[in-house]
């Protein structure tokens, strides 16, 4: 350790994605290769001597106390933790999280060097992940509310290969084995099965941890939810979600020199008849076990929706990954003209 392959692994995993902004210390991480990455994990990171680091991979994170606020990490697996190395203007992004973060350096504010926090979640702590609809995000439980992590990659590939190596470590860890299942009585058994939760793939790791993939059922109720947005529960049945994907609208900035432009992370549905797009809670669902009030809002709010019948055209951008699509609808207030007519007319 480190072999000669996993020195190369992270020198090509160790890509910031390019429409996202980092801070300058991110900005160093990211310029590190090899042994150097290595190196500063261990004097700067790790928090035992003997920790292999085993994976690194940049995303955008979310946490359970702030849910509103979306934050670039360099996401750091070794064989006793996960490290979210974080943009350091997280700090100052929400009034509401000094209690959070008990940040002691204030006196650093003017000084030539640049923090980052770390937010560490031990493996021995973890409890569970949920893998979102379509591998696009991944949720991570500790035990307690400032233990819960959405990692989202907007990737199936970042998410797959994570959870993967995720995997490989929790296998390393020693476990105490679990205790002999007791024998349920009569009542407990069929009073348990009235709890009114949907019930989704679980796969229970060597390690006692949890992995959770979305059902079937999941895309019925989006589909549901689609088809009430649309005011056309008749035509449930041949309502087929053609694609869900997370993405990003983008919101010119007023009043900047520069052509800047703010990008707002949305999630795009896509159906035979409609393009939607919704503003969705990626963390507070499912809810952790000890949550004692369902989350303030729902896990989808529709942000906009178009039929696609009145797309005009699509403007591809020619830039590499990620591509800027550009949809132009036809702007007619009727949707329905010679039904309105008719009823203008004729009607009474």
């Amino acid at each position: 350790y480190p072999s000669e392959f996993l020195m190369q692994k992270i020198t090509e995993d160790n890509q910031v994605p390019v429409h996202l902004p980092v801070s300058v210390s991110l900005q160093y991480v990211a310029g590190l290769k090899g042994r150097a990455l290595v190196e500063f994990f261990h004097s700067n990171i790790a928090e035992v001597e003997n920790e292999e680091l085993r994976h690194l991979m940049w995303s955008s994170v979310l946490f359970y106390k702030t849910p509103s606020v979306e934050v670039m990490a360099c996401a750091l697996l070794s064989t006793k933790a996960i490290y979210f190395l974080l943009d350091d203007s997280f700090i100052h992004a929400d009034e509401h999280q000094s209690d959070f973060w008990n940040k002691e350096n204030s006196d650093c504010e003017n000084s030539s060097f640049h923090l980052s926090c770390c937010f560490v979640l031990k493996l021995n702590d973890l409890q569970s992940v949920n893998v979102g609809l379509f591998d696009q995000y991944f949720r991570i439980t500790g035990h307690s509310a400032d233990h819960i992590v959405t990692c989202l990659t907007r990737d199936s590939y970042n998410t797959h290969t994570f959870i993967q190596q995720l995997m490989a470590v929790l296998s390393l860890l020693a476990r105490t084995p679990s205790p002999e299942p007791v024998d349920k009585d009569f009542y407990s058994e069929f009073g348990s099965k009235n709890t009114g939760k949907m019930e989704n793939y679980e796969l229970i790791h060597s390690s006692r941890v949890k992995f959770i993939y979305p059902n079937e059922e999941e895309i019925g109720d989006l589909g549901f939810l689609v088809a009430e947005k649309m005011d056309g529960l008749n035509n449930l049945p041949s309502l087929n979600i053609l694609l869900y994907v997370l993405a990003f609208q983008v919101n010119p900035v007023e009043g900047s020199a520069q052509n800047t432009s703010s990008l707002q992370p949305k999630t795009l549905i896509l159906t035979s008849s409609d393009l939607f797009l919704f503003d969705e809670d990626y963390i507070s669902y499912p809810l952790p076990e000890f949550a004692k009030e369902p989350p303030k809002r729902d896990k989808y709010q529709l942000a906009d929706g178009r039929r696609i019948r009145d797309l005009d055209r699509v403007l591809m951008g020619y830039q590499t990954y990620p591509q800027a699509l550009t949809f132009v609808f036809d702007d007619v207030q009727n949707q329905d003209l010679m039904q309105n007519l008719t009823l203008d007319h004729f009607g009474e």
